[in-house]
């Protein structure tokens, strides 16, 4: 996996762990996921990248071609074996998969024919963003972060 970058919604260093499916944008929370997702541009982060500050957007088929940097990053961010395990081995997931409106809802992505479409209106459903959010949290847990004031108790 690779270190979080920069939040591309909030600036927060080092803490955009999540990225938005339809252009790759870095994020680090569900309100900079709901921000994004509001102005969202698919591909167009990307090109960006693959072309460089300045640069207009490669043509496809040449070597820095947006479908290549796609599967680059695809393998980047595989999830290897041994944190799959995890998954299994969470009580807390298990708990919210108790959940049959959850369960419900996994059956319909799992059985959908245009899967990318239904997990955009899904992103909007709390209950599977507080599943995707403990999956995401097992599987690459945030790094204890230092140097953080405590918040005041009132």
């Amino acid at each position: 996996m690779r270190a979080p970058g920069p939040c591309a919604e909030c600036g927060a260093g080092a803490a955009a762990r999540y990225r938005c499916p339809r252009c790759g944008s870095a994020y680090c929370s569900v309100p900079c996921c709901r921000t994004h997702r509001e102005r969202c541009v698919p591909g167009a982060r990307r090109e960006e990248e693959a072309a460089g500050p300045g640069s207009p957007p490669a043509p496809a088929g040449s070597p820095a071609a947006p479908e290549e940097i796609v599967g680059e990053e695809e393998e980047q961010d595989r999830v290897p074996p041994q944190k799959l395990q995890l998954l299994g081995e969470s009580a807390e997931l298990r708990e919210l998969l108790r959940n049959p409106h959850l369960r419900q809802l996994l059956l319909a992505l799992e059985q959908a024919r245009d899967k990318s479409s239904l997990l955009r209106r899904l992103m909007q459903e709390p209950l599977f963003l507080e599943f995707a959010d403990c999956c995401l949290g097992i599987v690459e847990p945030p790094e204890e972060k230092e140097n953080v004031l405590p918040v005041p108790a009132e």
